[in-house]
């Protein structure tokens, strides 16, 4: 009797389950510890980065549902996940041009402190999709979550030193700003990637 292959995918299977919910716990620890330092420290660069935390760790619950489902469904599930980080990335913009007209005064010692943090579970992160990279669409949806994270990541720490410098609270709403529209590259990409292509 020929090997139908059904060992192989579940393995496939349960090997994505364990990467997802390790993506989908350090993603939630990290959103909660960002947003309550963020706001704590006044940084639009902060909140912005944990806002993008929450959006990675809803997008790992919807690809964990996705795990051996039918293509299709994995396609709606990527689908869904772009369509919620372009929607994270919005609200992040409104949030940036909120705190430039109404001010804002960010501490820049928990800026990098904390994003070192982030930058450091954003790498274990990395580490741990990258095999999956080149996977189906949910996979690669989370693969690029990730590596905009450690994007993202620099940035926070780039703007929290650049506070500290200048005295500015420029560099924050800057990167912020860089953030946003990181997230939402990422949404679009997700958007492209799992959209039917057209016959000629």
């Amino acid at each position: 009797m020929s090997d139908c292959g059904c060992g192989d995918v579940k393995a496939a299977s349960a090997a994505q389950r364990k990467t997802l919910g390790w993506l989908l716990a350090i993603n939630a620890l990290m959103f909660a510890l960002e947003l309550v330092t963020g706001l704590l420290a006044g940084s639009t660069a902060l909140v912005a980065d944990s806002l993008d935390m929450f959006a990675d760790a809803t997008v790992y619950s919807i690809a964990l549902y996705a795990v051996g489902r039918s293509p299709a469904a994995k396609k709606r599930a990527a689908g869904l996940s772009g369509l919620f980080q372009v929607g994270l990335a919005l609200l992040v913009l409104a949030d940036v041009v909120r705190r430039f007209v109404l001010g804002s005064d960010p501490e820049p010692t928990w800026m990098v402190g904390i994003g070192l943090l982030a930058l450091a579970a954003n790498v274990v992160c990395l580490l741990l999709i990258a095999k999956h990279r080149q996977g189906e669409v949910h996979m690669r949806a989370s693969w690029i979550f990730s590596k905009n994270d450690v994007i993202a990541n620099l940035g926070v720490i780039a703007a929290g030193f650049l506070v500290s410098m200048t005295g500015s609270r420029l560099p924050d709403l800057v990167i912020g700003l860089l953030v946003a529209v990181i997230v939402l590259r990422g949404g679009i990409a997700i958007l492209r990637d799992q959209a039917p292509v057209k016959a000629s």
